[in-house]
């Protein structure tokens, strides 16, 4: 059993989710307090981030359980700073709740901020690790259940079988250039209190893991990620002259 932690204080969180059927995943752009356009292009999805402002991971546990979250970001595992692997340490997520994980885990009260910039800069790129830069990963596991013991019902004095005990139900419910690619970088202290808890994993492979790929517009345009003609799907308040008639 692996000693994880979890988050003390709730976020808010956008409605829609993004990715994940267990836990919503989202990346939050901190400077605007809003949720990052997803795309979807070969069965990968992708955001776009802005060079300079800082980013955080948006998890909500959308189960009636408690679950394990293992986050890396560029192959770093975000909270140990470890080459990432499913089988390390993550955040524990109650039901129904979640948290924004908003950098690298530095001890029990603070983070250093994520941020989107230069590969050189990254925090990755600063440790030797560039090979992963430019994705972010949540391994989900659902927490061990052990099995249930049920006692014969007692007999009447008829000596008459009683109802046989029913088992509860659990519910599971023209094309622009490309610049330097981007990483997540090693940021200010910001105040990010957890505890820890014990989690005994379901099962030793994750539930599902949610994979988000990232970089700056310019670059996701120049690699046809995102469409050309999305960049004038924007409405101008001001895009012609006189006022014709009606037709």
């Amino acid at each position: 059993m692996k000693k994880v932690f979890v988050c003390f204080c709730l976020c808010g969180f956008v409605a829609s989710a993004l990715a994940g059927s267990l836990v919503d995943v989202q990346i939050v752009d901190r400077s605007s307090g809003r949720a990052l356009e997803t795309w979807s292009h070969q069965g990968r999805l992708y955001v776009a981030g802005s060079p300079g402002n800082r980013y955080a991971v948006s998890l909500r546990n959308r189960s009636g359980e408690r679950v394990l979250a293992v986050l890396s970001v560029d192959g770093v595992n975000a909270v140990s700073g470890q080459t990432a692997a499913t089988s390390q340490s993550g955040y524990v997520l109650s039901p129904g709740n979640g948290a924004e994980i908003a950098g690298w885990r530095k001890n029990l009260d603070e983070v250093a901020a994520f941020y989107f910039t230069s590969l050189g800069d990254s925090y990755a790129g600063r440790t030797g690790r560039p090979q992963h830069v430019g994705v972010i990963g949540v391994a989900v596991f659902r927490e061990y259940e052990p099995p249930r013991v049920y006692q014969p019902a007692p007999r009447d004095f008829a000596d008459t079988p009683a109802g046989a005990p029913s088992a509860r139900m659990e519910s599971r419910k023209a094309m622009p250039s490309a610049e330097e690619k981007l990483g997540t970088g090693h940021g200010e202290r910001l105040d990010s209190r957890v505890g820890t808890t014990e989690f005994r994993r379901a099962s030793t492979a994750p539930f599902e893991i949610v994979t988000i790929y990232y970089d700056s517009r310019a670059n996701l345009l120049a690699r046809g990620i995102i469409p050309v003609e999305s960049i004038g799907r924007r409405p101008n308040p001001f895009p012609g002259g006189f006022v014709p008639d009606p037709s």
